[in-house]
């Protein structure tokens, strides 16, 4: 039989990559072993952008139009406390090196820990672009999934350790070479991988229950699936 992985690639500032979320858990609580988190940096490094109220104004129409297409909430505490904090810049640096150190505790954990990071953001209008929110919320995930670490200094970790910032870019240069030899040019982006072929699952796909995503995913893998 086939065998069959998942690659999920992602930004964890990007509105319809949370508003992809009940699909990555589909795959995460069916499949856990054959799911890989890809971060593609769109946000954070040369991605990373200052805000403004031209841009808050810009990002809080598209994330009404992700909540009208796909039921997920956008709250007014992320409008006021997080789009219209403009010290603060629009930067998935913090959130990336967070899942890195999760993923190496655990691969498991990782798209648990995105969720509750996006919901941090979103709906209780946390600024996830700011370590110590970021290592707050981290440290608070993990507690609950039985380990038990500092947040202050994972906050210092996000920010200093040199082996987790390098492990994170490589994450990332890696996503972003297998993005241009496949021509994807958005996030999220779900690929099948089927033996050694990588087949790439129609956006539409993931906001349209957990039925059109298992049906999409068996086209393309049939009875390897499982």
């Amino acid at each position: 039989m086939a065998s069959v992985r998942f690659q999920y690639i992602f930004d964890p500032l990007c509105g319809w990559c949370y508003a992809s979320s009940p699909a990555l858990a589909t795959l995460a609580q069916a499949w856990p072993e054959r799911l890989e988190m890809r971060p593609s940096g769109l946000f954070s490094g040369p991605g990373a952008r200052a805000m403004s109220a031209e841009w808050a104004g810009y990002a809080w129409s598209n994330d009404q139009r992700i909540a009208a297409a796909t039921g997920e909430a956008f709250s007014e505490a992320y409008r006021d406390k997080v789009l219209m904090d403009d010290a603060t810049p629009f930067d998935s640096t913090y959130i990336n090196r967070a899942l890195t150190a999760v993923q190496q505790i655990g691969a498991e954990l990782e798209p648990g820990l995105l969720r509750q990071l996006q919901v941090a953001r979103y709906v209780a209008g946390s600024n996830t672009a700011i370590v110590q929110v970021v290592a707050d919320v981290t440290a608070g995930f993990l507690g609950d999934a039985g380990h038990t670490i500092d947040a202050t200094e994972l906050g210092q970790r996000l920010e200093t350790d040199d082996a987790l910032t390098r492990q994170t870019q490589t994450r990332i240069d890696t996503t972003q070479q297998l993005m241009n030899r496949l021509g994807i040019r958005g996030v999220p982006q779900l690929l099948v991988q089927v033996d050694e072929t990588l087949h790439a699952i129609p956006s539409a796909a993931l906001y349209q229950g957990r039925d059109v995503l298992l049906g999409e995913l068996r086209k393309v893998a049939g009875s390897a699936l499982g």
